[in-house]
C-alpha cells in the first residue's frame, strides 16, 4: 500500500492553504490534514482527483467498524469537503465529491461550568509562595476575569497589554483580533507577577530583555508557557483539592460565560468577548443558565 504521488503534493500544498490563507489554528489544520492522510492511504495508489460521491460513500462506511463518535465522524467529513474544496479552487477536481454528504446529527449537551465558590476555591488553593505558583495565579485570575481561550492567553505578548485601561489584545480562531477586558482584581496579580515574579522563573537561564513580542507568561527556560503546561497546572490543583469535576481551561471560559448571561450581560457583548463569530455559538450558555434557574427553582421552592 502507498499514496500517490500527486496526492500527496496535493496535500502539502492543501497543508499550506489552510494554515497560510484560511489561518486554520495549528491544531485543527493537524486535525484535517491527519484526516486526508488516513484517506490517502485508504485509497492506496489512486490519485484523490479520481475520486467521485461513491467513493467518498465508500470510505466513510469503511471508517464506521472503528466507532468514532460522531463529533469526529463530522470533522472527517468537513475535512474531506474542505480539501476538495481547495482542489476545485485549483481546477484539480471538476466537482466536489463530498460537497452533498450530510454531517451526523452531533449530541446535544450543555457546557460545563463552575460556581463561583469553586472557582474561588481553585484560586485560593494555589501555592503563590513560589515564582512559578504566583505565575499560575495570575493565569487562573485571567481565565477567569476574560473568558479567554487558553491558546490565547499563551499566545499574550507585551505589545497586547493595555492594563491601563484595563485592556487586553488577544488573536482568536482564524486570527481575529478583539479586545478584552480585564477586572481591577486579575490585573493585579498580573502586574505584580510581570513585576516581581516573572524575572525569577527561569532557573540557569539569562531572560532576554523584553520587547513588544516578548511572551507574557514564561515556563523556567525563559520561554513561552504552552497550553499543555497550563492544563496540567489545572489538573493538578483539581485533583489536590477533590474537585468532583472535570476542570479544563474552557470550563473557566465556559464559567465566565455563563455568570455574565445569569447576571443580566446583553448577549451580543458576551459574543464580542468571547470571540464567537455567530451569536448562535453564545446562545448556548441562555440554556445553561435556563437549567441552572430550574435545579434553583426545584432546590428551593416548597412546591416544586
Amino acid at each position: 500500500m502507498g499514496i500517490n504521488n500527486n496526492s500527496k503534493q496535493d496535500l502539502e500544498d492543501f497543508k499550506t492553504y489552510i494554515l497560510v490563507e484560511k489561518n486554520f489554528s495549528k491544531h485543527t489544520a493537524k486535525a484535517y490534514c491527519s484526516d486526508i492522510l488516513s484517506f490517502l492511504i485508504w485509497m492506496d495508489e489512486q490519485s484523490c482527483e479520481e475520486v467521485n460521491f461513491s467513493k467518498v460513500r465508500e470510505y466513510l462506511h469503511f471508517i464506521q467498524k472503528f466507532n468514532y463518535k460522531k463529533t469526529t465522524i463530522a470533522r472527517k467529513i468537513a475535512s474531506i469537503r474542505t480539501f476538495y474544496k481547495y482542489l476545485y479552487r485549483e481546477r484539480k477536481v471538476n466537482s466536489n465529491p463530498a460537497m452533498s454528504l450530510t454531517l451526523p446529527k452531533r449530541p446535544k449537551s450543555l457546557p460545563k461550568f463552575l460556581t463561583p465558590d469553586e472557582v474561588e476555591q481553585i484560586l485560593n488553593s494555589v501555592k503563590i509562595e513560589t515564582p512559578s505558583g504566583y505565575r499560575n495565579r495570575a493565569i487562573l485570575e485571567l481565565l477567569w476575569a476574560t473568558g479567554m481561550r487558553v491558546s490565547e492567553l499563551s499566545g499574550l505578548n507585551f505589545g497586547d497589554l493595555n492594563l491601563e485601561n484595563n485592556e487586553i489584545r488577544v488573536f482568536g480562531k482564524g486570527a481575529k483580533e478583539r479586545i478584552i477586558l480585564v477586572t481591577d482584581r486579575a490585573k493585579s496579580y498580573l502586574e505584580r507577577y510581570i513585576e516581581t515574579a516573572r524575572m525569577l522563573i527561569p532557573k540557569g537561564y539569562r531572560l532576554e530583555e523584553t520587547t513588544e513580542s516578548s511572551p507574557v507568561f514564561i515556563n523556567n527556560t525563559g520561554y513561552r508557557l504552552q497550553t499543555k503546561t497550563i492544563r496540567n497546572v489545572i489538573n493538578e490543583i483539581v485533583e489536590k483539592i477533590e474537585l468532583p469535576k472535570h476542570v479544563t481551561p474552557h470550563v473557566f471560559r465556559h464559567s465566565f460565560a455563563t455568570h455574565l448571561i445569569e447576571n443580566g450581560a446583553d448577549l451580543r457583548v458576551v459574543q464580542e468577548l468571547l470571540g464567537h463569530a455567530s451569536i448562535s455559538n453564545t446562545q448556548i450558555y441562555t440554556h445553561v443558565s435556563t437549567q441552572h434557574m430550574k435545579e434553583v427553582y426545584n432546590e428551593t421552592h416548597p412546591r416544586a
